[in-house]
């Protein structure tokens, strides 16, 4: 085995900032705690990874040669207590993503994810916005909850419809905001909408205040519900402090053949991006033809509300061990 450089087994989290993270996850206890939502656990590794195009999985297998996968969020098996008649959960887990690595990013990190059953999904935004002002509150001076429909968000900061536009018109949107050419294809719209949103909109959001985003393209629908119009949209939020992604929730996809089909989509992706298909989770297929009840979800980067409430320039500085000192 290869020496450690002679400091590697310290940990880069201060005692300071492993105290306030434990203060601040004893407090997220405590709000599902006083709401009378259920804490449970599932499995870290699973016979199904997700399937998202861009979404990479550890794997292993187990003393039988089955192959497994560590999750990259529990929302598979939690969903699958839902089916089972858990009622509202909650969970505080470790979650799992290769190739992610940086300043906001460890593979390894923590979620904090949560199911209501029968809440819709502008509700449950609302709700998360609460979790993060109870977590926080007397850490950061935050200024009242504004919400935007992702339609508006970008109209407001890239001048441009995002629903209505093609690829070709958010390319030229790309280039009248100065932003160089990324190697999209042509005809990429969500890539395109994807590299407007991290380089023009989301560095425009309001500071000082918990900035949710609504109600995104359908295209961008993962495992959220889809409401039919013109043009037709995802009941999907997401929620931003200080430019910073902190949360993702959806009004939750209840037909078993509807995610069959994403998960068949997600596939194909994956191929044309050189990517090996994934087998999808046919225990999650099941339950939801069992029968899912109706619900929202949301999950949320515990690790990241950490370093807002520390000032903290790296998730390093907020983890006892990164992956490199692992």
């Amino acid at each position: 085995m290869t020496p450690v450089p002679g400091d590697h087994w310290r940990p880069t989290a201060i005692p300071d900032r492993l105290r306030l993270r434990a203060r601040l996850l004893a407090r997220v206890r405590g709000f599902f705690a006083a709401r009378g939502v259920l804490e449970v656990e599932t499995p870290l590794l699973g016979a199904a990874p997700a399937t998202a195009p861009h979404l990479d999985s550890f794997e292993t297998v187990d003393a039988g040669g089955r192959r497994l996968f560590l999750q990259t969020s529990p929302e598979y098996a939690m969903k699958r207590l839902l089916a089972a008649g858990s009622g509202d959960i909650f969970q505080v887990c470790h979650a799992f993503r290769a190739g992610e690595r940086g300043r906001w990013h460890n593979p390894e990190f923590t979620l904090v994810e949560w199911y209501r059953v029968g809440m819709g999904y502008r509700a449950l935004m609302e709700e998360a916005v609460a979790l993060v002002e109870t977590v926080l509150g007397d850490v950061l001076e935050l200024g009242p909850f504004r919400a935007l429909s992702y339609a508006e968000a970008f109209a407001a900061h890239a001048g441009i419809d995002p629903l209505a536009a093609g690829a070709q018109a958010l390319a030229r949107a790309a280039v009248r905001h100065g932003i160089g050419t990324p190697g999209l294809a042509p005809d990429d719209a969500d890539g395109w909408r994807d590299l407007l949103m991290t380089h023009v909109v989301e560095p425009a959001l309001p500071r000082g205040c918990v900035v949710g985003l609504y109600d995104y393209p359908a295209s961008q629908a993962a495992l959220a519900r889809v409401r039919p119009g013109k043009p037709p949209v995802a009941e999907r939020f997401e929620l931003y402090l200080n430019g910073v992604e902190l949360a993702n929730g959806y009004q939750e996809l209840t037909d078993a053949d509807a995610l069959r089909e994403r998960f068949a989509a997600d596939n194909a992706a994956r191929r044309r991006l050189g990517r090996p298909a994934l087998p999808p989770d046919e225990h999650l297929l099941a339950a939801m033809a069992a029968g899912l009840p109706e619900c929202a979800g949301v999950a949320l980067g515990f690790d990241r509300l950490v370093m807002l409430a520390a000032g903290a320039a790296s998730i390093d500085e907020v983890l006892a061990f990164p992956v490199e000192r692992a």
